[in-house]
């Protein structure tokens, strides 16, 4: 990614107001009639939505959408569409115990609920808190059950792939198990043994930082500072750490660019966390100063290997290592083009990217450190500006998603080719388009002056 003039958020506004002028009829339309007999949208094929059936992560998106819209814009209709939604259709999520995704369905859901009534933009009664917060603390509580201990110490909470995988994208999913402790929910295990959800978030944390991210160490012959492993794989019998891995990625040894994009965004939002916490309301024997220290090391390098292997414009291809990315150049000396004939670019990973960006800016101006949060400012603007412009910007209203050319599953061949074209482009996935709007409205919230956007409110 290469830096140009300086942006402002007011010099984007009028991208903002558009993208919500398309985003809300979309979101109401796909909402009213999306046939749930048939799952869930995932991802767009010739701009109609599609399921796949995988493991069950994007329904809290789809209501989320309608909430953040209703944030944005103060549309009745899309607020209505997005409580009913969650509190007609979200409970099973809840307890769901296959998956890794708590954070991704229900804080999208439940979460953007109450923080909209606890800012008092919403009429509710406390008994509609109080259920927002129960649904999040057992939410929490049940994330945080899918637990594998390590030989070193400490543990993960185990992906959907089983007790032996620790994913990168479930660092961001870790913002509902530090909500529920917040909340002041425990698990409670064999014994009536009291787990307490920070020490198990943090040691989460620790874990992926560790395992996941890549600091030019020496740790294989492949050690970049900044790359992601997708996966890291553990013997389930002695918790010993045995090899990287990936589901979605080229090969476990180059970085699958949506995973590297929940480590930022989730170092940022964990950091905002830590920041708020007093040392005494640590868990004992774990030091916030240590922690806080480990975020930013790894929010440090995977920004600047996301920026020194993105496309002028901030866009990245959907795996550093793809097989036919030397035959596009330079990476980063040019803007991205969706349209090529040898590898997909992600416009997925530069929406969740993006928002880590500003969260990290936001960060470091409360340190005091201007320069850094210029840098990550101007980077998230940067990459805001693109996505909310053609080509990425979905602009027909026969197309159902909000930012086309986004990748899902290359390695499993599940995203479309048009006709035409030889890689996959034009179409869109729920959770870029959630992670756009999330992104589209936090940056509403600062160019309106209105209170921060986070989740962290006790």
């Amino acid at each position: 990614m290469r830096q140009g003039p300086t942006l402002t958020i007011q010099e984007l506004a009028p991208k903002l107001d558009r993208f919500f002028q398309l985003a809300a009829p979309k979101v109401a339309d796909l909402i009213q009639h999306w046939n749930g007999d048939s799952g869930t949208p995932v991802f767009t094929v010739n701009g109609r939505y599609t399921t796949r059936g995988w493991t069950e992560w994007t329904q809290g998106f789809l209501f989320g959408e309608a909430l953040l819209l209703f944030d944005a814009t103060g549309d009745e209709t899309l607020l209505k569409l997005g409580r009913e939604g969650t509190l007609d259709h979200m409970a099973h999520h809840l307890t769901h115990t296959g998956v890794h995704d708590h954070g991704f369905n229900n804080l999208s859901t439940y979460g953007n609920l109450r923080r909209l009534m606890l800012e008092g933009r919403i009429p509710h009664t406390q008994a509609e808190i109080q259920t927002c917060e129960l649904a999040i603390r057992v939410s929490g509580a049940v994330q945080a059950s899918r637990w594998s201990r390590i030989a070193e110490g400490g543990g993960y909470i185990q992906s959907f792939n089983g007790p032996h995988s620790l994913f990168c994208d479930t660092i961001r999913s870790c913002r509902i198990t530090a909500l529920a402790h917040l909340l002041g929910q425990v698990l409670m295990g064999e014994g009536d043994r009291r787990i307490n959800l920070l020490a198990r978030t943090i040691e989460h944390l620790q874990s992926t930082l560790k395992y996941n991210v890549y600091y030019g160490e020496g740790r294989d012959q492949y050690d970049v500072p900044g790359r992601v492993a997708h996966e890291s794989i553990f013997n389930t019998a002695d918790g010993q750490y045995r090899c990287p891995s990936t589901q979605q990625g080229y090969s476990p040894f180059s970085t699958w660019t949506r995973g590297q994009a929940w480590i930022i965004s989730g170092c940022a939002e964990q950091l905002e966390l830590l920041e708020q916490l007093d040392d005494n309301q640590m868990p004992s024997g774990t030091s916030r100063q240590e922690v806080i220290a480990a975020l930013d090391r790894a929010a440090e390098v995977t920004t600047q290997h996301y920026l020194q292997n993105s496309a002028a414009d901030g866009i990245p291809l959907w795996d550093t290592g793809a097989p036919n990315a030397h035959r596009l150049g330079e990476i980063n000396a040019a803007p991205s083009d969706p349209f090529n004939d040898w590898e997909p670019f992600d416009s997925s990973a530069a929406a969740i990217a993006a928002q880590g960006f500003y969260r990290l800016g936001k960060l470091h101006a409360t340190r005091g450190n201007q320069e850094k949060a210029g840098r990550y400012h101007q980077c998230a603007l940067r990459i805001a500006f693109t996505l909310f412009s053609p080509p990425y910007l979905s602009e027909s209203a026969q197309h159902q998603g909000l930012i086309l050319h986004s990748v899902y599953h290359r390695p499993n061949g599940w995203d479309h080719v048009p006709e035409g074209h030889k890689v996959p482009c034009g179409e869109s996935s729920l959770w870029g388009d959630y992670h756009a709007l999330e992104l589209a409205a936090l940056l509403q919230r600062e160019r309106c002056q209105q209170p921060y956007f986070t989740f962290f409110k006790p």
